[in-house]
């Protein structure tokens, strides 16, 4: 069997109609650019042969019912399969209020990306032999108010080994949290874990049991891409993609091309240069990025493991200003000579290094080589009690 296909990922895109849009002084979201970036966007797929889009969540700002139905309009005007899922932004209680929908209302709006029941989560065939899996992330408390972390139920953890065991060909697995960590010690900081899912290595176990050794993430509003081999398993990839309402305003272009000894996967990324209102939108964005950065460096700089005074951080932060949008960016390289040593190494950490401590910029542009899904048919996995 061989395939040669090509698609696109955006994400993030907290699509937001001019009426419903709310204003906070420190947000980082230029949700106010969300409609003309995605216009932006599908202009330029247009001139490409695509077979299908993704996108892993956070479709509107803030699970607004008009948002939702605009999305879900301009997206079946689309001329190639489109497949969806809830990001934390999109389902922010389960059930719905006077503002937002519930999230047994997600798949009845986004049932032609995806969704053949009222499930939030499904197995689509984009393409012969080519099958997208999409999940939901999102956890309730007893009192119907979303966990801050990301949680895979074990219905849906027994769904997904049923599934895998009986899918042949090239499976595509889609989650808003990250699965992996993109930073350091991401699952331990306080930070960083609320991106994540809590129970990631269930996922992971069940993925590398049957062989499916890609995922397509979102949530961290940053490129990056990870990867996680566990003993006499395939490498697994985990892609993340950065938000189109924040720098760098990034999508990207992925191939595929299998042949009967292994696959690969090009990634190339592109960014949203200007819109109508914002002709030179990296500048502007990077500069609303740094402008806000303040609160996040002074944490970072205060918590463990650095555990900086405020006396000791007054000279670091403003060499930080640009750290997260650069962060934001993917393939960064960061050096602060005139900071202390342990400092200095700490933030070195944050850029593209690889396990042997070099420099490897793979986030934006990268070939993945994958090995071949075998065919064949598997029990029920026993990661799943």
């Amino acid at each position: 069997m061989t395939l040669n296909f090509r698609f696109a990922i955006l994400s993030d895109p907290h699509i937001a109609l001019p009426h419903t849009i709310w204003n906070h002084p420190s947000r980082f979201h230029l949700v106010e650019f969300s409609i003309p970036a995605l216009e932006g966007v599908l202009q330029e797929l247009e001139m490409l042969d695509l077979d299908f889009l993704l996108i892993p969540g956070d479709l509107t700002q803030h699970g607004e019912p008009e948002n939702h139905a605009w999305l879900a309009d301009r997206l079946a005007q689309l001329p190639y399969p489109v497949c969806v899922i809830p990001g934390n932004h999109d389902v922010v209680e389960q059930f719905p209020t006077t503002r937002s929908i519930g999230l047994a209302d997600f798949p009845r709006y986004y049932k032609k990306f995806g969704y053949g029941d009222d499930r939030p989560y499904y197995s689509r065939e984009v393409l012969p032999g080519v099958h997208i899996i999409g999940l939901n992330s999102n956890g309730f408390d007893s009192q119907g108010k979303q966990v801050p972390t990301g949680h895979l139920d074990p219905e849906q953890l027994s769904w997904l080994s049923q599934i895998l065991s009986h899918l042949q060909g090239v499976v595509f697995v889609m989650v808003h949290h990250n699965v992996l960590e993109h930073l350091p010690d991401q699952s331990r900081n306080p930070l960083g874990r609320r991106y994540m899912l809590e129970n990631a290595d269930l996922l992971l176990q069940i993925m590398q049991e049957f062989k499916a050794n890609v995922l397509f993430t979102g949530h961290l509003h940053i490129q990056d891409v990870a990867q996680y081999q566990a003993v006499g398993h395939q490498t697994l990839y985990e892609v993340t993609t950065g938000s189109l309402v924040t720098y760098p305003h990034p999508y990207r272009i992925l191939h595929y091309e299998q042949n009967l000894q292994e696959s690969q996967l090009q990634i190339e990324s592109r960014r949203v240069l200007a819109v109508p209102r914002q002709l030179d939108l990296q500048h502007f964005s990077r500069e609303w990025m740094g402008d806000r950065s303040i609160p996040f460096v002074t944490k970072l700089l205060t918590q463990p493991p650095l555990s900086l005074s405020l006396p000791q951080i007054e000279e670091l932060v403003p060499a930080l200003r640009y750290f997260w949008a650069d962060i934001a960016g993917g393939d960064a390289e960061f050096d602060f000579p005139d900071f202390p040593e342990k400092v200095n190494q700490y933030f070195a950490k944050f850029g593209a290094i690889d396990a042997q401590g070099k420099f490897n910029p793979i986030d934006n542009r990268v070939s993945l080589k994958l090995a071949n899904r075998a065919e064949r048919s598997h029990t029920l996995s026993e990661f799943v009690k």
